[in-house]
Formats: C-alpha cells, sequence, structure tokens
C-alpha cells in the first residue's frame, strides 16, 4: 500500500468486517489499536527474528546476566520477542491461534509487555478467543506491510493519529482532545528554537524537550527531527546534537502507541521518559526542568476529578505550581501552562522556550481579579510572554474551532523585552484536497516561512502588532451614584413592611418552653399592629428629603408610645421609600452620600491612563453626580480599583466595513424582484 491514507482505511475496513455484531462501535478501540501496534512491531522484528531466537537459544542457560542486552543487539531494536510466532506462524495454527497469541506477547521483552498492559490486551484476546474471530482479525493484519521500510515513522504516527480521531468521532467522545497536525506542528517547533540555532549547534550540545500532554507524541518527535535531520525544506540544524525527550500522557492507549513507537525507533531513554497518567495530581517530571516545551492542551475539559488536589497545590503559592490563580472548573488549559511555567529553567542555567496551542478562552475569559485574569497578570507582569500567533478556523481533525499559539520564554531577546507581538495569521491557510474530519484547511510550508519572517522581523505590520506588556492590562473601577428616595406613608407601602425582616421578628421566639413562646410571640403580634396603625397616622405627604421624614416619623413613633429600636426604624423607612430622580440625596451621619446599589457600575480603565483623568473624561459628561469607590481596592498593590488582564485579538485587528450604500441594495433588491416574476410568469405558461 502506498499512501497513509489507504492503509487508515484498511485497518478501519476491519473493525466494520470482523467486529461488528460482536463487538460495540465504542469498543472497537480496543481491538485495533492494540493489534495495529503488535502488527508494526511484528513487521519490525521479522527480518532479525531468527538471529533473535538463535541467540537466546545459544545464551539462555549459559550467559542469563547479559540475556537482554545480547537480544536487544541481536534484534537492533530496544525490544526482542523469543517466541517461535510471527504473525504468520500464528495463522499455520488455527484452532490454538488463542493460547499461541498469548505465548507470543509473553515473548516479548519487558518493557514491551509493559506497554502491552496498558492495553488490557489479554481480557480482548479472551473475547475474540471465544467469539472465534482472532484468525480472521490476524488474518487481516497479517495482509498489510507496516515495516519502516514501507510506513515511515512519521506515517505511522499519523495512522495511530487518524484512527484514534475516527473512533472519537464515530463514538462522540473526547471532544477535548484535538490531535495537532503535523504542520501546526512544525510551524510551533519553529516558532519555538528558530533563534536558538547558535546556542544547538555547537558540538556536544544536550537540550530537552517536554510535552504535558503527549498524546502519541507527536510534537515531541518532530522537534527533535527538525533539529536532527531537519525537513522537506530545511537543513538539520545540528545532526549530532542530543535531544532528550519527555512526555506525560493520562490516555493509557495513547500512552502506549507513544511509548512502543519510541521503542521501535531505538529511542530507549525517550521511551524511559514517557509517563502514564495525569500531569497535575500524578506528575511524573517533579523537580525537573526542561528547555523547550510544547504542548497541545484538550480545550474545555474540567479538572473536577483532581479540584481537591489542585486547590490544595494552589493554597502552597509560589512553592506549588499552580499558585498564581485557578481557571474555571471547566476548562484546563491554563493549569497545563502554569505546569509547564514551573519547569522553566532558570535564566542562569539558560532558560526555557514554551510553545502552547489553545483555543481563545485563555486570551480573555475571567474578569478582573478572576483566576484566568490573575494567571494572565502574573506571565505578564513576569514579562514571559513573547508572541501569540492567532491560526486559521478548520485546522484540526476533531474541531473547527479558532486556536492560537503562545510563545513564552523567561529569556527574551533584548529588543522584545517588555513587548509582546500579537500576529495574525487566520489567512494563512490553504483548502485541503479532501476533508480529514473537521479538517478542511491547512498550512502550507511557504505559508509557515511567511509567519516565520514576519515573528522575526517583530515589526508593526498589517498582520503584526507589537505592545507593551502592561497595554492589556486595566483596572477596573466602582462608580457609584447617589442614592435618592422619597417617603410617602401610603397603604400599599405600608402593607410592604410586613415583609421586612426586623418586622417579622417581632413575632417570632427563640423561647423553648411552649408557654414563654407563645406569650412572646402574642406581645410580638401586638406590637407589630402597633406600628401599622401607628404609620396610618402620618401625614399623607411625599416627602423627597430624609431628614424631614425622620423628624416627622420620630415624632409619630414617640406621640404614640412605640419602642421602635434602630432595626425596626430602619426597616420602615425601607418600606415606605423609592427611588425618585428628583428627590434628594440620602446621606450618611458625616453628610456623605449613601450610594444606590441599583445605579452601581464599573469602568475599565487602561493601566497606563490615570484614573482620574480618565473618570472626567468619560464618566462626568454623562453622570455629573458619580465618584469613585475608593474602598474596593486591588488586592496586590493596594490601589483603587482590581487590576484586569485581557488579550482581545479581534479589537486589535479588526478592519472598519462600511455598509454598502442604499443604492446597491435598492438595485439588487430591483434585480430579484425582475427575477421572480420571470419564474412566476414561466410557470403559469
Amino acid at each position: 500500500m502506498g499512501e497513509f491514507q489507504e492503509k487508515v482505511n484498511f485497518i478501519w475496513s476491519v473493525a466494520d468486517e470482523v467486529l461488528r455484531d460482536d463487538f460495540k462501535r465504542g469498543k472497537y478501540p480496543d481491538v485495533i489499536l492494540p493489534f495495529t501496534v503488535l502488527r508494526r512491531i511484528d513487521c519490525v522484528l521479522k527480518p532479525t527474528k531468527d538471529k533473535v531466537l538463535d541467540r537466546y537459544e545459544l545464551l539462555k542457560k549459559k550467559d542469563l546476566k547479559n540475556l537482554d542486552g545480547q537480544l536487544r543487539k541481536a534484534s537492533g531494536y530496544s525490544i526482542y520477542n523469543i517466541s517461535p510466532y510471527d504473525f504468520e506462524k500464528l495463522l499455520e495454527d488455527p484452532k490454538n491461534i488463542g493460547k499461541n497469541l498469548r505465548a507470543y506477547i509473553n515473548g516479548f521483552s519487558e518493557n514491551m509487555r509493559q506497554i502491552l498492559e496498558k492495553f488490557k490486551l489479554h481480557s480482548t484476546i479472551d473475547t475474540l478467543d471465544e467469539k472465534d474471530l482472532l484468525f480472521l482479525l490476524i488474518k487481516k493484519f497479517a495482509s498489510i506491510d507496516l515495516h519502516p521500510d514501507s510506513t515511515s515513522n512519521h506515517e505511522m504516527g499519523t495512522i495511530f493519529e487518524e484512527l484514534i480521531r475516527k473512533f472519537n468521532e464515530q463514538t462522540n467522545e473526547n471532544p477535548g482532545e484535538h490531535f495537532t497536525p503535523r504542520e501546526v506542528i512544525r510551524l510551533m517547533v519553529r516558532l519555538l528554537i528558530n533563534g536558538d540555532k547558535d546556542i544547538l549547534r555547537p558540538q556536544g550540545v544536550v537540550k530537552t524537550v517536554f510535552d504535558p500532554a503527549c498524546g502519541t507524541g507527536g510534537m515531541l518527535s518532530i522537534a527533535k527531527e527538525y533539529i536532527q535531520k531537519g525537513d522537506d525544506q530545511h537543513e538539520p540544524i545540528n545532526p549530532h546534537a542530543e535531544i532528550i525527550l519527555f512526555g506525560q500522557e493520562v490516555n493509557d492507549e495513547t500512552f502506549a502507541v507513544s511509548k512502543s513507537d519510541m521503542l521501535i525507533k531505538g529511542d530507549d531513554r525517550d521511551a524511559e521518559n514517557i509517563m502514564p497518567d495525569t500531569c497535575f495530581s500524578k506528575d511524573g517530571h517533579r523537580g525537573k526542568t526542561f528547555d523547550y516545551m510544547l504542548c497541545n492542551p484538550p480545550y474545555g475539559k474540567d479538572w473536577k476529578k483532581e479540584e481537591p488536589f489542585i486547590k490544595e497545590e494552589a493554597e502552597r503559592g509560589t512553592s506549588g505550581r499552580f499558585g498564581a490563580g485557578l481557571p474555571r472548573i471547566s476548562d484546563g488549559q491554563l493549569l497545563f501552562l502554569q505546569h509547564m511555567l514551573s519547569k522553566m529553567k532558570p535564566v542562569s542555567e539558560g532558560g526555557s522556550r514554551i510553545a502552547i496551542i489553545m483555543n481563545g478562552s485563555p486570551l480573555f475569559t475571567g474578569d478582573a481579579g478572576s483566576g484566568e485574569s490573575e494567571i494572565r497578570r502574573w506571565i505578564l507582569e513576569n514579562d514571559w510572554l513573547e508572541a501569540i500567533v492567532a491560526m486559521p478556523e478548520q485546522l484540526f481533525y476533531n474541531t473547527g474551532i479558532a486556536t492560537y499559539v503562545w510563545i513564552l520564554t523567561n529569556r527574551k531577546a533584548k529588543k522584545r523585552k517588555g513587548k509582546v507581538q500579537l500576529i495574525n495569521a487566520t489567512s494563512f491557510w490553504t483548502p485541503m484536497r479532501k476533508s480529514l474530519g473537521d479538517k478542511r484547511r491547512e498550512i502550507s510550508p511557504e505559508q509557515i516561512d511567511a509567519i516565520l519572517k514576519i515573528y522575526n522581523q517583530n515589526a508593526e505590520s498589517e498582520n503584526s502588532k507589537i505592545f507593551e506588556t502592561s497595554d492589556f492590562g486595566y483596572r477596573k473601577i466602582t462608580v457609584e451614584r447617589p442614592l435618592r428616595l422619597n417617603f410617602h406613608a401610603t397603604p400599599e407601602r405600608i402593607e410592604r413592611l410586613k415583609q421586612e425582616t426586623a418586622f417579622i421578628n417581632l413575632a417570632l421566639s427563640k423561647k423553648k418552653d411552649p408557654e414563654q413562646k407563645e406569650a412572646e410571640e402574642k406581645e410580638g403580634k401586638k406590637i407589630q399592629k402597633q406600628i401599622l396603625n401607628m404609620l396610618k397616622t402620618l401625614p399623607d405627604t411625599l416627602f423627597k428629603n430624609l431628614p424631614d421624614f425622620e423628624k416627622t416619623l420620630d415624632s409619630t413613633i414617640e406621640k404614640a408610645g412605640i419602642n421602635a429600636p434602630a432595626p425596626m426604624k430602619k426597616a420602615i423607612i425601607s418600606a415606605l421609600s423609592e427611588r425618585d430622580e428628583t428627590a434628594e440625596i440620602v446621606r450618611d451621619r458625616d453628610g456623605n452620600p449613601e450610594p444606590d446599589p441599583e445605579l452601581r457600575d464599573t469602568e475599565n480603565v487602561p493601566l497606563k491612563e490615570d484614573i482620574q483623568t480618565y473618570f472626567k473624561r468619560e464618566v462626568i459628561p454623562h453622570v455629573p453626580d458619580a465618584w469613585v469607590n475608593t474602598g474596593i481596592r486591588d488586592h496586590k498593590d493596594g490601589q483603587t480599583g482590581k487590576v484586569g488582564y485581557e488579550i482581545n485579538f479581534n479589537r486589535y485587528f479588526y478592519k472598519y466595513q462600511p455598509p454598502r450604500s442604499l443604492e446597491a441594495i435598492d438595485a439588487d433588491l430591483q434585480q430579484i424582484e425582475s427575477e421572480i416574476a420571470k419564474m412566476l410568469k414561466e410557470g403559469m405558461q
């Protein structure tokens, strides 16, 4: 078979032809993915199979100490199989194919058996054996050549990702998982290391690359290949550079695919550095730092399962990984970013560079003081954000949403210090000849070069804007307006007093003794009645001044001989009042105006602008009686207003398009009317 898509289609057809009726569609991956891995390994090890068996027979009783190393040497890989079976030999004994397949799997080297255990393969084999499907399944897989000579490592990785994508699409599972197209990874890698060629070229250079959500390992592999081997358009940076890969993957199947792929490539050390489980609560690389980091975290995936651990870690502040803030529980993208930032090397050790692709939510979700805003604030105030590239839509297999590549580093070049470059690359795409799921567009090598050129120039242009880090900050101030009330003892307003808490509590008793309780509540109801009767004696006057009304109320209460403590008096004033723009301002004891909660508003003042200057220009002309609430202050700098940060791409790259003229619209309407009239006339003939 030629193109990888043909191989994907063949393997996909195996699922429908062999597993239909006996397996639910949701269980197809449990069979197809591990058998694809097995067939790949079977093809890889076949040329040296006899050599391994001969060496095993020779050494198994003589040199057990060096047996593993000798068998690896014989196979030419870090994995081997000492059973007499391969896929072809398994087919020679259909009656015992289940037993022999188990022997074949048990014959793998320990490092490969550990990976296969992640697929939970033994229970799958039992089910296949019971349903007499093993022979047919293995026969199908035996007919496809997955040897590296016919299916490169790059193609094999793409085959795995395409199969997983199709399975997820069919079952509508894991909507937050989006495998990263190869051209997007290539762009990310070049953005990450483009300026580091002089750092990577020296003889004996050693660099580490990390991905905390590595999936099938595509980002790690492409980063390493680009440095050591280059690509179709670029020479290698340093073929002799020692690039050590590290990753972590929570999904067992994709973890197994990634680790087995690296073992097949002979990258034993890299394979050992791929860790299972979640990187949040089970950090597989605790205490380690890395030179380069890449990631495509799941979008909109919640972190509820790990909430207790993450919150506890956040409470540790700067000594933990999530001290900057916690995003909303429905989306953990910014947790991945904080996790990566915690693994930056100190600048004294060379520092680190990070490339992460996320959707639009981390750019602007969350108000001033929220977890998301505080994380952005932490990043920008530390001057780690170097650039953000807005990507075209419809790039990913499982989603068509807009995405953004963030480039971060703690070792910015001098010309970039204190600055952030925003690149609008949304138009840098070409249509695909054939769609793959939601992926209808791709970025050509020439377009990647064009984006890199814009990034390297680091200058203002149609698709590039340069900002200071503080340009994204604002101070959210609270604007108050005075409370204006009128007061009138109307029957309707007096009736409202019955809903006031202080009035209701008069007839409620906390006494436990039934007789005392009844007596106290009876007395309370009596007082309630007296108060209601007293209010009916108030003059039928509309007061627009609180002091005048209070004076009249106090006099009436005293005349009625009623005891009305402050809470009760406050309840009466509340019940008998209504907002009135023509009334005088309600003031406190010190003569300061009371704020009206219903008229309270907020303004976002750019960090670079003085609050009072902004307030006088933007607020006072519209509401002259307003003032800034200076009691609401930022928890970090203690100044008036809460500091927030957001990055609104649409605002920075917005292009005004004037509406069409009325004449043009009228001409279109007349044309449509004539076309409709013509159609009606033809229909009547």
